[in-house]
């Protein structure tokens, strides 16, 4: 089952949109890493059955914030 989630994290350095990137690859599931929104503080994650409580979780261990703003199940044709 594919789905596709939109995390907020604050982000405001280079350093921490790196290791925002970082966390996420490292997380089982995940096969595409995004950052996006207007101030560049969402995180889109696409994947396999990610664990999303997990992945935000390992997500305020590092970086303090980080809240699920979406989770979308994506159909295959």
């Amino acid at each position: 089952m594919k789905q596709k989630m939109v995390l907020k994290v604050q982000m405001n350095c280079e350093k921490c949109r790196a290791q925002a990137l970082k966390i996420a690859a490292a997380t089982q599931g995940v096969t595409h890493i995004a950052i996006q929104g207007k101030e560049k503080d969402e995180l889109m994650v696409t994947g396999d059955e990610v664990d999303s409580v997990k992945l935000t979780r390992c997500l305020r261990k590092k970086l303090h914030h980080a809240t699920i703003l979406t989770i979308e199940v994506i159909k295959e044709k």
